[in-house]
C-alpha cells in the first residue's frame, strides 16, 4: 500500500502537490509552516478523522469555503486509485475513483498508523484512549466495527437520557427497570460484540509485540474488563445481562449507564509495572511505539498490505537511538512520512528518504 501523491486545496495553510517514495519520507521546515497540516491531510485520507481535533470544519482555511483533499494510491503494487475528501461546514464526504462512498466502503482503501504526542495518552492518559486504540485497530481490519461502535455509543446515549429523567422524575425501580429493559436487551448484545472483538485483538497484538526492540524490558498488554470477578466472562452475554438487571438502582440514583464495555481499560504493563504509573518518560515512547508497530503487524498479516506510518516531530519524541531503532525496523515495510524541524535529522537519516521543504504552507522537494 502506498500514498503516490497527495494534493491539498483550501487545507489548513497548504496548496500544492507531493510525490512520495515508497520508504522514508522527510518533511522538514520551521514550526508553524504546515508540516504537521500537511500529516493531518494524509491521516483524514486514510482514516476520515484528524489526530487534531474534533470538528473537521476547522480544517478549512479561514478564507475558504471548502477543503479537498486528494491521493492517489498503489495497492499491491497494480491497482491505482484517487481517493478524495472534501470538507465543507459539518459535512464531510469521501470518494473513490470519484464515486462517493459512505465511510464504511471508504475505510479499508488506505490505512495510516499515527504517532503523535497527543497520542501518548494512550499509555499516560485514561481508559478511553487506551479503548479508542483498541477500537481503531479492529475498525483498520474490519471497517464494519465502526457501525458496531456507533449503535452502542448511540444505545448509550438513549440510556443515559432515560435514567437522567427517571431519576429526576422520581421513577420507582420497578418502572425504570421496565423502560431500561429494551436498551439493557441492545447494550448486552452490543457490548457482548466489542468485548469479544476486543479480547480478540489482544490476542493478535500480544503475538505481534517486538517486545524487546528498543531494550531488554519487555511490553505486555491485557485486556481488563469492568466486569472482571464478578462472574463467568467466558460467558459474557449472560454475565452482562444479569449484571444489569442488578444494577438498575445504581444506575438510577447515578443517572446514567455503569455497566457496559465503555468501563472497559487495557492494562499496559512495562517489564511488569503498569506504565502509566512507574514508566518514564522514556518507557512510555518505547511502549507506545511498540504498540503502533504491532497494530502494523496484525493489519499487515490480515490485509497483506503495509499501512503508512504518520509520525509527527519525530526527533522532539524521540532520542536518535531509537529514531534508528524504529527506521531500521520500518525500512522494507512500511511508507514512513516524519516531520522535523531539524537539518541533523535530515543529515543523519536522509540519505535514502525523499525530502520535502515546507513553507508557507508549500512543499518543495530537496
Amino acid at each position: 500500500m502506498q500514498l503516490e501523491t497527495l494534493e491539498t486545496q483550501g487545507f489548513r495553510n497548504t496548496s500544492g502537490k507531493m510525490a512520495f517514495g515508497v520508504g522514508l519520507n522527510i518533511l522538514i521546515g520551521d514550526n508553524g509552516q504546515g508540516k504537521t497540516n500537511f500529516l493531518e491531510a494524509v491521516a483524514i485520507l486514510a482514516t476520515t478523522r484528524s489526530f487534531r481535533t474534533m470538528k473537521l470544519q476547522e480544517t478549512v482555511r479561514f478564507d475558504e469555503k471548502t477543503a479537498v483533499i486528494v491521493g492517489n494510491i498503489k495497492i499491491s503494487g497494480e491497482i491505482a486509485r484517487e481517493l478524495r475528501a472534501v470538507i465543507k461546514d459539518r459535512v464531510k464526504q469521501f470518494a473513490v475513483n470519484g464515486k462517493r462512498e459512505n465511510l464504511q466502503r471508504y475505510l479499508g482503501q488506505l490505512h495510516a498508523v499515527v504517532f503523535t504526542s497527543d497520542e501518548l495518552a494512550v499509555v499516560r492518559g485514561g481508559p478511553e484512549f487506551r479503548r479508542r486504540f483498541l477500537d481503531d485497530a479492529i475498525i483498520a481490519v474490519h471497517p464494519p466495527y465502526t457501525g458496531t461502535i456507533s449503535e452502542f455509543a448511540r444505545v448509550v446515549k438513549q440510556k443515559n437520557a432515560l435514567l437522567q429523567n427517571a431519576r429526576d422524575s422520581d421513577y420507582s425501580i420497578e418502572k425504570t427497570a421496565e423502560l431500561l429493559e429494551p436498551w439493557n436487551d441492545q447494550l448486552a448484545a452490543l457490548s457482548t460484540k466489542i468485548h469479544r472483538s476486543r479480547v480478540r485483538i489482544v490476542e493478535r497484538l500480544n503475538e505481534m509485540l517486538e517486545r524487546r526492540l528498543f531494550g531488554s524490558e519487555e511490553v505486555v498488554i491485557r485486556y481488563a474488563s469492568s466486569l472482571e470477578g464478578k462472574g463467568e466472562l467466558s460467558d459474557y452475554e449472560s454475565l452482562i445481562t444479569e449484571r444489569l438487571r442488578a444494577r438498575v438502582h445504581a444506575e438510577l440514583m447515578a443517572g446514567r449507564s455503569l455497566i457496559g464495555t465503555h468501563r472497559d481499560d487495557l492494562e499496559i504493563r512495562y517489564d511488569g509495572r503498569d506504565i502509566r504509573k512507574y514508566g518514564s518518560a522514556g518507557q512510555q515512547r518505547s511502549a507506545l511505539l511498540l504498540l503502533l508497530i504491532a497494530n502494523i503487524a496484525v493489519y499487515h498479516s490480515t490485509r497483506n498490505e503495509y499501512p503508512l506510518f504518520l509520525i509527527d516531530d519525530i526527533d522532539s519524541e524521540l532520542d536518535y537511538k531509537r529514531i534508528g531503532q524504529l527506521l531500521e525496523y520500518l525500512d522494507g515495510k512500511t511508507q514512513t512520512i516524519v516531520t522535523t524541524t531539524k537539518e541533523s535529522f535530515a543529515s543523519e537519516f536522509g540519505h535514502a528518504a525523499r525530502m520535502f521543504h515546507i513553507c508557507g504552507g508549500a512543499p518543495k522537494p530537496r
